[in-house]
């Protein structure tokens, strides 16, 4: 039996190309970047630029490949349980199995304290600005917020994940502004390779200050990419 709460008309916003861009046709009528992009395109990518020159072009391709097959696949699990009810056993594959663990300890650590779900792999988005999906939205602790999984290949210092905090800021207003709800509050819950769980938290009291850089980086994007 599913887990979900269904409070909000939530609806699918397909992804289209245009002048070979990837784009999000929203319900409005307007095709709108999504939260993904921008901050990528607004992002000081140096630390990046330099660790690719130091592990080589091709292992730091099949790094991010590995990652984001196991990620995928943690994700995967992690919607099953959501949409079923049911934890739901690995193949035999050893990513499948690493996958699996790692969505474990999201469960163990974080689904307890997450008392509703309204949705799973909600697409939301902001009239005429931008759009993305969420992996979770509803009550963490008996308060509303966005929630996001997170696989890493080893653990993050807080200072590494500033998009962390802008993207669940962005939901959270894409959020407000079509459903007309308050969500001032998100959490990343993240598990890495060697099975650590982490946690980073965007709480009420700062939500004024990731708004403000969160619109820092759209008006920094759209100033280039208008």
């Amino acid at each position: 039996m599913s887990l979900i709460t269904e409070k909000y008309d939530y609806q699918e916003i397909k992804r289209e190309s245009i002048n070979g861009k990837r784009l999000y046709a929203c319900p409005d009528g307007n095709a709108v970047a999504s939260v993904t992009t921008i901050l990528d395109k607004t992002k000081d990518k140096t630390h990046l630029i330099a660790w690719r020159k130091r592990v080589g072009e091709q292992k730091a391709q099949e790094i991010v490949t590995e990652a984001a097959s196991v990620g995928t696949r943690m994700h995967k699990y992690l919607e099953d349980y959501i949409e079923l009810g049911e934890w739901p056993t690995p193949g035999s594959n050893p990513y499948a199995q690493q996958a699996h663990k790692m969505a474990s300890q999201v469960k163990e650590n974080a689904m307890v304290d997450v008392d509703q779900i309204w949705g799973s792999e909600i697409n939301l988005y902001h009239p005429k600005i931008y759009a993305g999906t969420t992996d979770l939205v509803g009550q963490y602790k008996g308060q509303p917020a966005i929630m996001d999984f997170k696989q890493t290949n080893k653990p993050k210092k807080q200072e590494w994940v500033e998009d962390y905090y802008l993207q669940l800021t962005a939901y959270a207003l894409a959020h407000n502004e079509i459903f007309g709800t308050n969500i001032r509050e998100g959490h990343v819950f993240m598990c890495s390779r060697d099975l650590q769980y982490q946690q980073f938290d965007l709480w009420p009291d700062e939500f004024d200050a990731w708004e403000q850089k969160w619109w820092d980086r759209v008006y920094q994007y759209y100033d280039k990419h208008a």
